[in-house]
């Protein structure tokens, strides 16, 4: 990517994709100054598949950037305890005030997304919605672009230095740049997911037992997003009695208490079911495109840190997208692999549902330690550049 300020590219960036990772990212690079337009298929302010809940990590991307009194003011509930149910057994986690943070949040997609598109429209960045990503546009062996089609049905090409794909697990952008997987895991979950009012929870709370998991999460108005999990090849089995019946007896098989507040409960949206996806790290970047969010870097739900992972990345790439040179895009990929690889590990263990109780809680403190490790550091993607660039055979560029 050449200098934005000596380009004669429509933009210096154009991203596919505005969800938290593309409009987090579109976001960071409008504020420093570079020319931005997002493309998204869907509509503004539409909902998505998703846990919901932030990490600590991802709570403080967002205090950092000015936008968590955005989540707070659109009513989204402070977290201060976390509690894992192992069989009969609660262990207690008080989440305590830090770095200017008194909790942790888990908005709704339709809360966050369009929040993080507002403020990327504020920084300068162009947002089309209803926009479909056609082909990349190429020359002399470099992405140069993007063909789309608008809501009208016109097809129109954009020049740009950078094409990022921010446009989730089949990314098309992926597919089109022929970024391969280098690394995959060996495990997923499949979920089912539904809304309920009048629960009473007010924290996370996640429940295990062989073979089965669940979790509370509460989130806007007042709802609380309860899911259950089950390794995928359980997953269609379970669903031969109907949608709601295999929840129902799922949840009474993991926790018959979570049960029976369910049965008490009031559900205000339909079933979900998400029949899981092997976690993976793609090749992220390359001449003229990258990738970031679960385009580039997915690992199963079941740890519920796919948004945080989305915010960091988003940081990390703008950070090297803003340098405008081929070495800083590498340094990011190895950057995001440094920070995730341990969590992507511990995650696919988990996932495997190959645990009892005490291997659960030691899977969950190994998890626990790596979140604590959690930041946005410069020197971290400095590092990562300084290797890329002294790596002799530059296969990240």
């Amino acid at each position: 990517m050449t200098a934005h300020f000596a380009s004669s590219a429509d933009y210096d960036a154009v991203i596919v994709g505005a969800r938290c990772a593309g409009a987090a990212t579109a976001m960071l690079l409008a504020r420093r100054g570079l020319r931005v337009l997002v493309v998204e298929r869907a509509h503004y302010g539409t909902d998505t598949l998703s846990t919901h809940a932030l990490m600590r990590a991802g709570v403080l991307q967002l205090h950092r950037w000015g936008v968590l009194d955005g989540i707070k003011s659109a009513g989204t509930p402070a977290v201060r305890l976390t509690s894992f149910h192992y069989g009969d057994e609660i262990v207690d986690v008080p989440i305590k005030p830090q770095n200017g943070v008194e909790g942790l949040y888990a908005p709704r997609r339709t809360v966050i997304d369009p929040l993080l598109v507002d403020r990327a429209r504020l920084a300068g960045a162009e947002i089309e919605f209803s926009t479909q990503l056609v082909d990349l546009v190429r020359s002399d062996g470099r992405v140069r672009g993007v063909r789309v089609r608008r809501g009208d049905g016109r097809e129109v090409q954009i020049t740009a230095d950078l094409v990022i794909g921010a446009d989730g697990v089949r990314s098309t952008v992926a597919r089109l740049a022929g970024a391969e997987h280098y690394r995959t895991g060996r495990h997923a979950t499949g979920v089912i997911f539904s809304y309920w009012s009048g629960t009473g929870f007010d924290g996370y709370h996640w429940y295990y037992r062989p073979g089965v998991s669940a979790g509370v999460i509460p989130t806007n108005e007042g709802l609380a997003c309860i899911f259950v999990s089950i390794p995928q090849g359980r997953f269609h089995e379970a669903l031969r009695v109907g949608t709601g019946d295999a929840y129902r007896q799922l949840l009474r098989e993991c926790g018959p208490d979570l049960a029976d507040v369910v049965e008490g409960a009031n559900r205000v949206e339909k079933y979900r079911g998400f029949g899981g996806e092997v976690g993976y790290f793609r090749q992220s970047t390359g001449p003229g495109w990258a990738l970031v969010g679960d385009a580039g870097y997915f690992k199963d739900p079941l740890t519920a840190h796919g948004i945080t992972d989305a915010l960091i990345d988003a940081e990390l790439l703008a950070k090297a997208a803003a340098v405008g040179e081929e070495s800083a895009l590498a340094g990011y990929q190895i950057a995001r692999d440094k920070r995730a690889s341990r969590l992507f590990d511990v995650t696919d263990a988990v996932a495997s549902f190959d645990w009892d109780l005490p291997k659960a809680q030691q899977l969950h403190r190994a998890l626990s330690e790596e979140l604590k490790k959690e930041t946005v550091d410069v020197d971290l993607l400095d590092h990562a550049r300084q290797q890329a660039e002294s790596d002799s055979g530059a296969s990240l560029v």
